[in-house]
């Protein structure tokens, strides 16, 4: 059974910085793209940062310059860096991953989500 387990929200003031982990545990063979995902309350859920195997990185515009996503591959986990955090970017967090159990084909799986609020 592979779980993902997250950590490192709570609760910021503007202009400060989180760290979020993600570390998947359970029997596989293989990790490919790692994820994060945020869904604030009445929006749908949207991606903020992928990253793939060989650690090409992407972002949604609106955190570009002020998130940054890694992994670790030997702990076969991800961190995402929140830092200048604003309002808006209160959400619950979540972390995704596409995992290949036996090297035949993979399939996406989901963290628990996380709680970010930014606010005075």
């Amino acid at each position: 059974q592979v779980q993902l387990v997250e950590s490192g929200g709570g609760l910021v003031q503007p202009g400060g910085s989180l760290r979020l982990s993600c570390a998947a545990s359970g029997r596989f063979f293989r990790i490919d793209d790692m994820n994060w995902y945020r869904q604030a309350p009445g929006k749908e859920r949207e991606l903020v940062a992928g990253i793939t195997s060989s650690g090409k990185t992407n972002y949604v515009d609106s955190v570009k310059g002020r998130f940054t996503i890694s992994r670790d591959n030997a702990k076969n986990t991800q961190y995402l860096e929140l830092n200048n955090l604003k309002p808006e970017d209160t959400a619950v967090y979540y972390c995704n991953a596409i995992i290949s159990i036996l090297g035949l084909r993979f399939e996406s799986y989901w963290g628990q989500g996380t709680q970010v609020t930014v606010s005075s």
